[in-house]
């Protein structure tokens, strides 16, 4: 008996659609529990600080709150597009009450706060939802944030988990009165923000291409292990990279094809720009990524050849120093002296004298041939 309960449970939970279809997102996604950059669950009970600016062509509002039922209080009517920016993906209730006030399907919601998601662009009934990766800045490696963005009727929300951004500048343009960004509606403003997340890579790729060359200059210098440490950590970051940014570009132009009716035809062109940053991020990327494996191969040629030069030297003192110790070896036997056929030699005056002479000519004519030859170089030598 005890063990029905047990059986009904585990059919409800096969036979669950919305756990079946989180179960093929996390695989389809790529989500695990140890990922390189960040967690794969959002800090539980960090509070959400939401960023509000609201606008039209003519007015700006900008303004903090810390729940959804402040908005109204602060943002008044008559603005096209309502930008929130929620930062801080911990408060469980603030997360219900964004998803209420505008309809966000659950399951979106739910890849906002697990993290480690793929970029993407998910289609719903009354809004889009896209997953891109904002890099930053780190010493010891590269770390990307996740940024969510749900595009609906008059309104654009993104959620990410830490302070700062590379968002500014669209956020300089609105509050300056550009004019385009202003007058672009809420999808607008969503080109305006994957283009700024994807230029955002950029300078990343250009530090990574710097840091190349002047390992590059270095191993041809003098190579150390220091430099093919440096070698993988740069193209361990690269395949970071080119996780974040080969999706990214399927799902833009996934989103460019298909045409949805929150989009406008004049804002597609805008993506198609974005598409092509997109692609040629992976060009960089590929670029990097061999260049790397050439550098690799370029320290392990410079190992090979300092040790080839080292066996070179020593090999070439062996060989002056063979016929040298035969000759020392021929005169160190000892036999009777008193036979004429035992080394009578060893009994002349100037015996010593000869033996040296003999071993100098005999080193100084190994070098002289070996000179003729090419074998000795002064570089080499």
């Amino acid at each position: 008996m005890s063990s029905h309960p047990r059986k009904r449970a585990k059919t409800n939970r096969r036979k669950d659609p919305r756990r079946h279809h989180l179960r093929t997102t996390r695989l389809a996604t790529g989500r695990h529990h140890s990922s390189e950059n960040d967690s794969t669950h959002a800090n539980i009970g960090r509070p959400c600080r939401i960023q509000v600016i609201a606008y039209n062509s003519d007015d700006v509002k900008e303004f903090t709150i810390r729940t959804v039922d402040e908005l109204d209080d602060e943002l008044g009517s008559g603005y096209a597009v309502l930008w929130l920016n929620v930062v801080g993906l911990g408060d469980h209730h603030c997360m219900e009450q964004i998803a209420k006030r505008f309809n966000l399907h659950p399951l979106a919601l739910e890849d906002v706060v697990h993290l480690g998601q793929r970029p993407k662009v998910d289609e719903y009934e009354n809004f889009l939802f896209a997953v891109i990766r904002m890099p930053h800045e780190n010493p010891d490696r590269l770390v990307t944030e996740q940024v969510s963005i749900f595009l609906g009727e008059g309104f654009v929300i993104t959620f990410q988990e830490y302070e700062g951004d590379c968002l500014e500048e669209v956020r300089k343009r609105i509050r300056t009165g550009g004019i385009r960004l202003r007058d672009g509606g809420p999808d607008y403003l969503t080109y305006a923000i994957i283009d700024a997340v994807i230029d955002h890579h950029f300078p990343a790729l250009e530090e990574y291409g710097d840091r190349l060359e002047q390992i590059e200059d270095n191993v041809l210098a003098k190579s150390s292990e220091n430099q093919l440490n440096e070698i993988h950590t740069i193209k361990r970051d690269l395949i970071t990279l080119r996780r974040v940014i080969w999706p990214l570009r399927d799902a833009l132009n996934t989103t460019i094809r298909d045409s949805h009716k929150l989009i406008k035809p004049e804002t597609t062109v805008y993506l198609r720009d974005c598409y092509d940053h997109a692609v040629q991020l992976m060009d960089l990327v590929e670029s990097g990524r061999e260049l790397c494996s050439d550098l690799i191969s370029l320290y392990l040629t410079q190992v090979n050849n300092r040790m080839n030069e080292v066996m070179k030297v020593l090999t070439i003192i062996a060989t002056i120093f063979i016929p040298l110790t035969f000759i020392a070896g021929l005169y160190g036997m000892n036999f009777d002296r008193k036979s004429p056929w035992n080394m009578p030699e060893l009994g002349w005056h100037y015996g010593y004298p000869l033996s040296l002479a003999i071993m100098v000519i005999t080193a100084v004519g190994l070098v002289w041939f070996m000179a003729r030859k090419g074998w000795i170089e002064r570089s080499g030598m």
